[in-house]
C-alpha cells in the first residue's frame, strides 16, 4: 500500500513551497517526488509517472494508493496509477486520521528537521529534504519495524550490546541529527 499527500514549507523570504511525497505503509520508506512553489495538476501527474517507474523494480507490486480529495490530484493522476494496476482509495473530506501515515511523516519531518532550520528557497529545501529522506529511509529507527530503518527492516540486529569504542558517530541532515553505527 502507498499513501501520498502534500505539505507546505514557508521560507525566510516569506514564500510558500509545496512538497509532494509518497510513503509505503508496510515498511515506511518515503519518497519526496517533487518540490514547487506552484503545484498544478500536470506537475503532479508527471511526478506520479516518475514514481511509477521507481515502483516497477519492486518484487511485490503496489496494489493500493491512499490519497485525499485535494484538487491537485486530477483524474489524469488517477489514470497513471490505474494503468499500473493500482487502485485509488480516497479519504473522506476533513479526516486527517484516515490518511494517518503521511500525516505522521509530515509531523516527523517538521519536528526533526524543518522546525530547526531556516529554509532559504526551493533548492535549499530540495537539498534538506533529500538529506532527511536518506536519513529516514536508511538510518532512523521506527517503533513499528522493531527499531530498524525502512530499508534495513529485514536485517538481523547486532548480536550483543556494543561497547562505546565500537560506535562511530556521523552527522546527518547538515548536522541536525547524529547517526551512530557499529565499527567493523
Amino acid at each position: 500500500m502507498l499513501a501520498c499527500d502534500f505539505f507546505s514549507v514557508d521560507t525566510v523570504l516569506l514564500s510558500r513551497i509545496y512538497v509532494l511525497f509518497f510513503i509505503e505503509l508496510d515498511t515506511r520508506p518515503a519518497y519526496v517526488t517533487g518540490v514547487t512553489a506552484h503545484p498544478i495538476g500536470a506537475w503532479v501527474v508527471q511526478h506520479a509517472r516518475n514514481l511509477t517507474m521507481v515502483l516497477d523494480d519492486r518484487v511485490h507490486p503496489v496494489r493500493f494508493l491512499i490519497r485525499d480529495e485535494d484538487a491537485k490530484f486530477t483524474s489524469s493522476f488517477n489514470e497513471v496509477f490505474k494503468a499500473e494496476g493500482i487502485r485509488i482509495i480516497r479519504t473522506p473530506i476533513r479526516a486527517p486520521r484516515a490518511n494517518a501515515f503521511p500525516e505522521l511523516f509530515v509531523g516527523t519531518v517538521r519536528r526533526e528537521c524543518l522546525d530547526r532550520m531556516l529554509i532559504l528557497g526551493l533548492r535549499h529545501l530540495e537539498a534538506v529534504l533529500a538529506e532527511y529522506v536518506a536519513h529516514h529511509n536508511g538510518h532512523r529507527p521506527h517503533r513499528a519495524l522493531g527499531q530498524q530503518a525502512p530499508l534495513t527492516a529485514n536485517t538481523p540486529p547486532p548480536a550483543s550490546d556494543p561497547v562505546p569504542a565500537q560506535l562511530q558517530r556521523s552527522d546527518a541532515v547538515f548536522g541536525l541529527i547524529n547517526e551512530y553505527r557499529l565499527v567493523a
